[in-house]
């Protein structure tokens, strides 16, 4: 145990934000740099070494939170990173995107405050950079087996790097021009500079993987054709088909779906564009979608200077305690003010848009919606409650319904999919084609960066199973298995 009376002794502090006045004028992470660092000893020393740890459970990783957390305590970074590498391949991006299910089963936060334990992770994966511990490990034989892999998201990532350091021969195709998918495009700058990518892909390169980007599978190359050219293949795709508003108006110039407006303004910081070709300044922005991908476009239109910025949501306001149909340890739907809304703006919840009202040119002007409530168990209108707020930008923020079925992907693969769109896959992660896997929202749905990351992970070692007859990567996580967490 790090500290026997840590949790006693010491309050939860988190990392500190930059003010908002100064923060909204660039596009930096929104964090004080180094201000977690003289804290952090003192908050994974309120870590309890439980004997049971749910934080574990909590975690698709099986992350071993209470021993980094006790090497963080005693500021011995390099045996901190080597624990939280043991388990996850890219704890940068966790300890930036996740939203920690496994503080959520912290057993500390039965009655107090839980354990910082996504700070106390950024904080040690950030040291060992800084001190040079993260080197490449390339494998020490090669298998002469080869292995695509379709999709350069953090399954996808994971996937390859866990193969490539197996001793097989990996490329990545990735559809856009540069790695990462939605950690490059989908994922603001000021949540997760592209610097942390950038830094885990030369370090791929280092090891051996090879990327070939701007090749979509299933159209610039036949994905039949591919699976002959490979001993195997991951498809990491996503879960990319959005979810859409079939309202009237929604052809309206100035409504787009998130994933049209977020990639845009990443491509400016990227150097692709002087100023972005579709921008929220001066204009009244209305977000649909309560999540974290609306919150995203929220901070966006921020920065871009909104005359102002209003986030939709149909379900009502969710509590800022455990309702009793979500107790400890399970992961809560709690009302929560990302860094986004600290920026300003307004949320509205229990509304739903009835249409969109544009000008004599075809530009959206103004957003109708109502108020609703569940009857019967289904949302409705109240009568009497519509009204209409101005929007000359609309972002579509509402969630995914599926991998992309337009590309000939799962097509040419002949691929089984399940009852909910999604790729159909076994307890290996293999399809119902030998030799063809699939990982994170492409096979599971749209889900959470460690579950996509564990998934990669998992679907490396069927391959490798696959491919050897034997593997000796990590034990998977079952396809089904949803843990503690929703």
């Amino acid at each position: 145990m790090a500290d026997p009376k840590g949790f006693l002794n010491h309050g939860r502090e988190v990392a500190r934000t930059r003010p908002v006045g100064e923060r909204v004028r660039d596009w930096n992470e929104v964090y004080v740099p180094g201000s977690l660092l003289p804290i952090i000893s003192k908050q994974a020393g309120r870590c309890m070494d439980c004997g049971i740890p749910f934080c574990h459970n909590g975690c698709p990783l099986g992350n071993l939170i209470p021993e980094w957390n006790d090497y963080a305590y005693r500021e011995d970074w390099s045996a901190a990173q080597e624990r939280l590498h043991a388990t996850n391949n890219f704890p940068e991006f966790t300890g930036r995107l996740c939203p920690a299910p496994c503080e959520s089963a912290c057993v500390l936060g039965i009655n107090q405050p839980a354990v910082t334990i996504k700070n106390v992770e950024v904080s040690i994966i950030d040291q060992a950079w800084d001190r040079g511990d993260v080197a490449p490990q390339a494998p020490e034989r090669l298998s002469g087996k080869t292995v695509a892999v379709i999709g350069s998201g953090p399954a996808g990532l994971a996937a390859a790097q866990q193969l490539t350091r197996a001793g097989h021969t990996v490329a990545v195709y990735e559809r856009a021009d540069r790695i990462g998918g939605l950690l490059r495009y989908g994922i603001p700058e000021f949540k997760m500079e592209k610097r942390h990518i950038n830094r885990r892909i030369e370090q791929m390169r280092a090891e051996g993987t090879k990327f070939r980007t701007g090749v979509e599978i299933g159209r610039d190359i036949d994905a039949a054709k591919l699976r002959k050219r490979y001993d195997a293949v991951v498809i990491a795709a996503g879960a990319t088909t959005a979810r859409d508003l079939p309202v009237p108006g929604r052809e309206l110039k100035g409504v787009y779906q998130a994933m049209e407006y977020l990639p845009l303004a990443n491509k400016v910081q990227e150097g692709d564009y002087v100023t972005t070709p579709v921008s929220a300044e001066g204009k009244h922005v209305v977000v649909i979608g309560g999540g974290d991908t609306g919150a995203d476009c929220v901070g966006t239109a921020h920065r871009q200077g909104a005359a102002s910025v209003t986030q939709l949501e149909i379900m009502p306001r969710p509590g800022e305690d455990r309702s009793a149909g979500q107790p400890w340890p399970t992961f809560p739907m709690l009302y929560k003010v990302t860094s986004a809304h600290e920026e300003g703006g307004e949320r509205v919840y229990s509304v739903s848009t009835t249409h969109f009202e544009g000008d004599e040119d075809g530009n959206v002007q103004f957003l109708h919606l109502a108020e609703v409530e569940f009857i019967d168990g289904k949302l409705t209108p109240k009568p009497g409650t519509e009204r209409k707020i101005p929007a000359q930008l609309v972002t579509l923020a509402m969630g995914f319904t599926g991998t992309d079925q337009d590309n000939g992907l799962v097509s040419q693969f002949a691929l089984d999919l399940d009852a909910r769109g999604n790729v159909a896959r076994d307890d290996e992660f293999q399809t119902n084609v030998p030799g063809v896997f699939v990982a994170g929202d492409a096979g599971r749905g749209q889900s959470l960066i460690v579950w996509a990351i564990a998934e990669g992970r998992s679907a490396a070692r069927g391959v490798d199973r696959f491919l050897t007859g034997v593997s000796e990567l990590p034990a998977p996580i079952r396809p089904t298995d949803r843990s503690l967490t929703v």
